[in-house]
């Protein structure tokens, strides 16, 4: 079994049992989360391939991180991760990409990511479940950070941190790479 194959395996798992665990119906996951029943079938089948919004909205729909969709059991008291182990979950038109790293655990999850955005390439988000807070850190190169239809440029060495549940996008700018770290802090019982 590839990578992806058992990837699609653990979302599939883990999108079941939480779907199970709110006591949702394919159809009402489906309605809340604005993704077709159909879509829902196959992905608990193990088939197709979910987007990176389809994850989100599936994961703020169920109340979980989009990690606890994508990961197994941790069984390490310490769990070191590199990027190249992570499979990208947005690719954008010239190269850039977004990886979840990892989600923390506790009662107040965090979600750290990779991204690397091409000069003129964005990634546009709908907003998040209330509570959620994310914050950006450029660690080299010049973005456009959006958040409900406001624009704030931001360089090197220049975090910013905004409030998830208003629309928000992130959009490479300059004449090169941009490179960030980007955390998602969901509100406790997540």
């Amino acid at each position: 079994m590839s990578d992806a194959e058992a990837a699609l395996r653990t979302v599939a798992t883990n999108v079941k049992a939480a779907r199970v665990r709110a006591g949702l119906s394919l159809d009402e996951l489906g309605r809340r989360a604005r993704v077709s029943k159909g879509a829902l079938v196959g992905l608990e089948k193990a088939q197709g391939n979910p987007n990176l919004a389809t994850l989100v909205r599936l994961a703020d729909t169920l109340g979980v991180s989009v990690s606890a969709l994508m990961e197994g059991a941790a069984d390490d008291r310490v769990r070191i991760v590199t990027a190249a182990a992570v499979t990208p979950l947005w690719t954008g038109e010239h190269g850039g990409e977004a990886r979840l790293m990892l989600t923390t655990p506790g009662p107040a999850p965090v979600e750290i990511w990779r991204w690397r955005l091409e000069p003129g390439e964005a990634y546009t988000s709908h907003p998040h479940q209330a509570g959620v807070q994310e914050t950006v850190s450029v660690m080299s190169g010049e973005m456009v950070l959006v958040v409900d239809g406001t624009e704030h440029p931001l360089t090197a060495g220049q975090t910013a941190t905004f409030g998830g549940d208003a629309p928000h996008a992130y959009r490479g700018a300059g004449t090169g790479t941009c490179t960030l770290v980007m955390t998602v802090n969901l509100p406790p019982g997540t």
